[in-house]
């Protein structure tokens, strides 16, 4: 990895018009650190993004605590999640790990110990551990109170349905349900994503707009349409997450940082951005 150029992506701008609450989490991030290097089966990695680059991102924004998804592209080398947790500490950082069923008991000890709460399940291409596999990870991780994080392409919604129905613990549907093409807020497969919520262990993670809008930002209407039907309907159960460094599109599409956060300013109410960006995220995660 050392031919890989330095972070070139800004780190920071204007401040967002948004003022961040204390405690405020950005609940999904990636890292990519020198020393480690992308796995078979999952994207190059374009760039690094170091814990340092990302405080930088938490000073712009203002925000305080951090939840690191490990990335595609280290598959299921979770070595890098680890080494960016004990750099960020536990006191205001959190992990969501790629996990199998094979694992011992003994390493989920030690990853939540190191402050894992999460399995990222990605059903999208170059995802390591999918649907599949689903099911049998949640009977791994819900001893320790962790939670699944699953990634689809919400027009697709009807195939993963009746496992999401099946999941006992707590799961977060992510990117905004990802629907690629956006599809109305009064789509029958939004209806289902209201009834997973009612359930009470689905979470709808705000996250990522850009990489599913047709209309762009910096309002991005056609999946803000999907997310403010989905928080009006559950804020108690929505989070929030900026997606750095932004590499599932190309460097001249990656979107400006504050523009993220200020999307919660026409999609939720004061009181409802204080439970997405504080309240909820410390209930799911521990904080």
């Amino acid at each position: 990895m050392s031919d890989l150029p330095a972070n070139t992506r800004p780190l920071d701008g204007p401040a967002p018009k948004l003022k961040a609450p204390p405690g405020a989490t950005d609940c999904h991030i990636h890292l990519y650190l020198p020393g480690f290097d992308a796995q078979p089966g999952g994207p190059k990695i374009p760039e690094l993004a170091t814990v340092e680059n990302y405080r930088q991102i938490q000073r712009w924004l203002s925000l305080e605590r951090v939840v690191v998804t490990q990335p595609n592209a280290y598959q299921r080398d979770n070595r890098a999640l680890l080494t960016a947790l004990g750099q960020l500490g536990t006191d205001s950082a959190r992990g969501v790990a790629a996990v199998t069923p094979e694992i011992s008991d003994s390493e989920l000890r030690d990853w939540h110990d190191k402050g894992v709460r999460g399995a990222r399940i990605m059903n999208l291409p170059g995802g390591a551990v999918t649907s599949d596999q689903m099911l049998e990870v949640e009977q791994r991780i819900r001893p320790l109170g962790w939670h699944l994080m699953v990634q689809f392409n919400g027009c697709k919604l009807n195939e993963y349905l009746a496992d999401l129905q099946r999941i006992e613990g707590e799961y977060i549907i992510d990117h905004i349900g990802k629907f690629m093409p956006p599809v109305s807020a009064d789509d029958p497969r939004v209806d289902d994503i209201l009834r997973l919520l009612d359930r009470g262990n689905a979470w709808f993670k705000i996250c990522a707009g850009y990489e599913a809008s047709r209309l762009g930002g910096p309002d991005y209407a056609d999946v803000g349409a999907i997310a403010k039907r989905v928080i009006g309907h559950a804020p108690e159960r929505i989070i929030w997450g900026s997606n750095w460094p932004h590499v599932g599109v190309p460097r001249e599409q990656y979107p400006d940082d504050a523009e993220q956060l200020d999307v919660l300013l026409d999609w939720a109410s004061p009181e409802v951005r204080q439970r997405i960006l504080v309240d909820n995220p410390a209930a799911l995660y521990g904080f």
